[in-house]
Formats: C-alpha cells, sequence, structure tokens
C-alpha cells in the first residue's frame, strides 16, 4: 500500500491521505475547493468546481493515474439545484471517458464548500 502526498493538491485538512494506491487502483480522499496553498475558493459552485477537479487530477497523477484513467466517481453537492452546472463542468473534464459515477445532496461539507468528489482508479 502507498499513501499519495502531492503539492499540487491541499493537504489533507485531517488524519486521512489524500489518496491511497493498492493492488492497482488509486482511492482518492474527497477535494473540495482548496487551493494547493490551503484557501477555500470564492462561493460560486463553477469557480469550486473547477478548483475540485484540478485537485482531484493532481492527486491522480502523482498516484500514477489520471482522469481518463478513472472508474467510479462519488459527487457531494450542499445544493442539488448546482448539479447541472456541475455536470456540465465535469464533463468537459473527463470528455469522452464516461466513468460511473453518483451525486449525493449533503447538509454540509468540509470548510462550507459547495462541492466534493472522490474517485477510484486504475493506476498506468
Amino acid at each position: 500500500m502507498k499513501f499519495v502526498q502531492t503539492n499540487k493538491a491541499p493537504s489533507a485538512i485531517g488524519p486521512y491521505s489524500q489518496a491511497v494506491v493498492a493492488n492497482g487502483m488509486v482511492y482518492t480522499s474527497g477535494q473540495i475547493a482548496l487551493t494547493p496553498e490551503g484557501v477555500m475558493l470564492e462561493n460560486d459552485v463553477r469557480i469550486q468546481t473547477t478548483q475540485v477537479l484540478k485537485n482531484l487530477s493532481a492527486v491522480l497523477e502523482e498516484a500514477g493515474s489520471s482522469l481518463a484513467s478513472v472508474i467510479k466517481t462519488t459527487i457531494f453537492l450542499a445544493d442539488m439545484d448546482d448539479f447541472a452546472a456541475v455536470s456540465e463542468l465535469y464533463a468537459e473534464a473527463f470528455g469522452a471517458h464516461k466513468p460511473a459515477r453518483s451525486t449525493v445532496a449533503v447538509k454540509t461539507l468540509p470548510k462550507n464548500a459547495l462541492v466534493e468528489i472522490d474517485a477510484i482508479a486504475l493506476v498506468k
């Protein structure tokens, strides 16, 4: 088992790793709209989603994977009314690749984020 850490994404804000690689798979922790320096971006779901996807991509790359190798994602939304906007940006980031996905509405997210995404992917 390998624990993943990259400075191109925010450090974990609790007792967990950015991701773990095991048996040819990478399991990421949920990414929110913190910059790599730990600054939370403004309260705009499009801006936050763009940062979340950048963070997720950086963690996957550090693990030896990429968005193109993602098998499954889970999206957590503070407001299900943001579903369409998040899906649009998600589709742009993943292109023709369409991993399995769950999207759930939650009461609150860490740092009052509007969106959080985690992933499971193959390691190259």
